[in-house]
């Protein structure tokens, strides 16, 4: 378990979201506040929407390409359009181990040009930097219809400890 940050490098935000399209949106106002370094982890059960606000995100950031699961490639780029930097989405859930088994991806190479978004990354990808978002997306679980989803973000170290993530939570 990770060590809570101190308190004057962590800034936090909690919403809810109640449709796939809010959350390609929340990820379209969160591109807006990244760039190249950024690291991005994002964690919930499957079908939480974590590809759909990468998909967001995507768009935010005005890449290249459908932003699809990678989880079969595990890592797809996404080079940008414009003067953006490039979206690296990784999808980790197939892979056990820590940095050690994701070295063969590059990441510590890609992470200073581009932003990287890391589905599955807890306890994987942390050693990459010590400034990320940590997103994570609660659904009902079960046999169930409920699109509500409820979205904590965090940002850890100096990098976002004077962002203002509530700008998230307008819809």
């Amino acid at each position: 378990m990770e060590a809570p940050a101190a308190p004057h490098s962590r800034a936090e935000t909690e919403l809810t979201v109640t449709s796939p399209d809010q959350m390609r949106d929340l990820g379209r106002r969160l591109a807006k506040l990244l760039r190249a370094g950024d690291l991005v982890m994002l964690n919930g059960e499957l079908g939480a929407g974590k590809t759909t606000l990468t998909r967001g995100l995507g768009e935010g950031l005005g890449v290249r390409g459908a932003v699809t699961s990678p989880t079969f490639v595990i890592a797809r780029v996404h080079p940008s359009l414009g003067e953006g930097p490039p979206l690296v989405h990784v999808d980790a859930y197939r892979l056990g181990g820590g940095l050690d088994e994701m070295e063969d991806l590059d990441l510590d190479v890609s992470l200073s040009d581009s932003v990287i978004v890391v589905e599955w990354g807890e306890g994987k990808v942390e050693e990459l930097t010590d400034d990320r978002l940590n997103v994570v997306i609660h659904r009902a679980v079960g046999d169930t219809t409920d699109e509500v989803r409820h979205v904590t973000v965090t940002g850890l170290g100096e990098r976002w400890a004077a962002a203002d993530l509530s700008v998230l939570g307008r819809f």
